[in-house]
């Protein structure tokens, strides 16, 4: 396989896991493409795409190509912004050199900017270049992580039915769990429209705030003692939270460069479930479908295979994995306590919305962690 935008290697890292091998890596930014040549050693790692000049023949391309313009964190530019337009390198070299199989990850928010015209121009190009192509939008809280984050996973391929990859698993919608949850994950730079509210996970990880600060979301512990029921995940934390062994960036010196390699990754179990099928697909399974072309908007999954393109009733959650316990994930993995004024500013912006998530016990903490931390 090769791996183009490959971040920390997110996707390398799952697919390695599920027996594929890696020959080249692209990565652009200085500190994720350090840790590519630390953690996938003897493969070249080249710097810019646009210096490619052809990929060599391989079964596999990946690309978590930018969402820096597609985000609803980012710029908002679309697929003609100047990041995540580079998809187009993407096109350039399977032209060249058409692999068995394509890999492409991006934000759920492709399907519906601007309405969906990134996900349109990208399925639009497959098709006018003869390729079959999948899409899925998978939760990374339904592959054992404690983490909820919504991704948009599509396969495409010349000679085979990518079908067989996204579409041969499906578990259904989760049933809410009636024993309840000992933690809570929030954004505490948000509490004016929104908090992230998650209940035993923490919301989708980031790699920095709108102003570029890198801001992890934080972990209401109510069973902890006073001062550290208010937390922030260390970084070795969320690296777990990805699904990356504790330590995957440690050689990188800013805590905030962590943060950021971290929040852009692809969940490292979501990649290992697309690593397996892509060994071994399977029948897709037996749902509703329509014409795709009879949506108003971008479903959650759909496909194009010989020109039928259809969309697909699929849930986010092709597995039921059970989810790694949080709170285990911080005592192992370490917390820092909210600081005071972080959490007094999010505290008064929580009073003055009309949020209730978490209710009076919840905006109790919030009080009793300012006074503790005074």
């Amino acid at each position: 396989m090769v791996g183009l935008f490959a971040g920390i290697g997110g996707l390398e890292l799952g697919l390695s896991q599920a027996g594929h091998h890696t020959e080249l890596l692209c990565e652009f930014w200085g500190p994720a493409a350090s840790t590519l040549r630390r953690r996938f050693a003897g493969v070249d790692v080249v710097g810019d795409i646009r210096d490619i000049d052809s990929l060599p023949g391989v079964e596999i391309v990946t690309a978590g190509f930018p969402c820096t313009d597609l985000s609803q964190v980012g710029r908002t530019r679309g697929i003609d912004g100047a990041e995540s337009g580079l998809v187009r390198e993407v096109f350039r070299l399977i032209e060249q050199t058409p692999p068995r199989w394509v890999v492409l990850e991006n934000v759920p928010n492709m399907l519906t900017l601007a309405g969906g015209n990134a996900i349109r121009f990208i399925t639009e190009w497959f098709d006018d270049h003869g390729w079959h192509w999948a899409y899925r939008t998978v939760d990374s809280q339904n592959f054992g992580v404690a983490q909820r984050r919504r991704r948009v996973i599509l396969v495409a391929s010349k000679s085979d039915d990518p079908r067989t990859v996204l579409f041969a698993d499906e578990a259904g919608t989760a049933q809410r769990s009636p024993g309840g949850t000992s933690t809570y994950g929030f954004y505490w730079t948000e509490g004016n429209r929104g908090l992230g509210w998650a209940e035993g996970m923490v919301p989708t990880l980031k790699g920095g705030s709108n102003i570029g600060i890198p801001s992890p979301p934080a972990v209401w512990v109510p069973s902890a003692e006073p001062g550290t029921r208010v937390v922030r995940p260390s970084i070795r934390s969320g690296e777990r939270l990805q699904g990356f062994p504790a330590g995957w960036t440690d050689h990188v010196l800013k805590t905030g460069h962590r943060w950021k390699l971290v929040g852009n990754a692809v969940s490292v179990p979501v990649a290992r479930w697309v690593g397996d099928r892509l060994s071994k697909p399977g029948e897709p399974v037996e749902v509703g479908r329509r014409p795709l072309a009879s949506f108003e908007k971008w479903p959650g999954a759909a496909a194009s295979v010989h020109g039928c393109r259809d969309g697909w009733a699929l849930s986010e959650r092709p597995l039921s994995v059970r989810r790694s316990s949080l709170s285990r994930v911080l005592e192992v993995h370490g917390v820092e306590p909210l600081s005071r004024n972080a959490t007094k500013g999010f505290a008064d912006r929580l009073s003055r919305s009309r949020l209730r998530a978490g209710g009076k016990p919840f905006h109790d903490a919030l009080s009793e962690h300012v006074s503790a931390m005074s």
